[in-house]
């Protein structure tokens, strides 16, 4: 296939719909977008449609684009992922985001999922009982600890107290206790998402090193991180795909 070949199956098989001509007000500008994004980088490397579109609404997640989380949800839903997996993806954004921010998307993906006709509220994906209070500090570092050890907590010891022992522990309860031990996805999926929210956010480069290590002993290889990243730049521009890639390069590079 040419690139105008790829570009028309790729709309067809996300959004049912046929690729951008010359009609509207900036075809010229669609047409680019699509080519780049549904024609050279969708068939660029190892990771299927599903995962895509799960860095896809990641991203714009990140960057409160509302419309296109709407469109992209829905290409979610085409693609084969699961309403749930779709949630815990937007879900998992909202320690490093913001609670508002995450709320946003969150509105704007059950109203597609309303659209789809997809009943309201999912299923729970909590597995923690709330029956001991020390329970989302414990389970979470069960999580975090084989991933990063005590990077944190090493570090934090400096701020004045309870600081010293609250930031560390927020993090880990928070992170890793309320949204990493939920199902929904699995662990080298949220990594791997991981990765992407960080480098969409821009000026996040040390947690993106971090993190792409960890996505590296969650199971996923340097070609799916980097073909993440490379999938994520149509979205969040490609001076935060190169400030990734170059940060990273060390881990990723063969």
């Amino acid at each position: 296939m040419n690139r105008e070949e790829r570009t028309e199956q790729k709309m067809q098989e996300l959004f049912h719909s046929h690729a951008a001509g010359d009609e509207g007000t900036d075809g010229e500008f669609m047409q680019i977008l699509q080519g780049y994004i549904f024609g050279d980088v969708c068939y660029t490397g190892s990771l299927d449609n599903r995962m895509r579109e799960l860095v896809t609404v990641t991203v714009l997640t990140v960057l409160s684009a509302l419309p296109q989380i709407k469109a992209h949800v829905g290409a979610s839903l085409n693609a084969g992922c699961m309403p749930v997996e779709i949630r815990e993806a937007v879900y998992q954004c909202a320690p490093f985001i913001g609670f508002p921010r995450t709320l946003n998307a969150i509105s704007a993906m059950n109203e597609v999922f309303s659209q789809q006709g997809i009943e309201l509220p999912l299923p729970s994906q909590k597995t923690l009982t709330g029956r001991d209070e020390k329970e989302r500090y414990e389970k979470g570092l069960t999580i975090q600890a084989p991933l990063y050890g005590d990077e944190i907590k090493d570090r934090y010891t400096w701020l004045p107290k309870p600081f010293d022992e609250a930031v560390p522990r927020f993090l880990t309860e928070l992170c890793f206790g309320d949204f990493n031990t939920r199902t929904g996805l699995d662990e080298k999926t949220r990594e791997l998402l991981m990765v992407v929210l960080l480098a969409a956010l821009g000026g996040a480069e040390v947690q993106v090193k971090s993190h792409a290590a960890g996505a590296l002993k969650a199971g996923n290889t340097r070609e799916e991180i980097v073909c993440a990243l490379v999938h994520a730049s149509g979205y969040m521009g490609i001076p935060r795909l190169f400030n990734a890639l170059n940060t990273c390069k060390e881990l990723l590079a063969e």
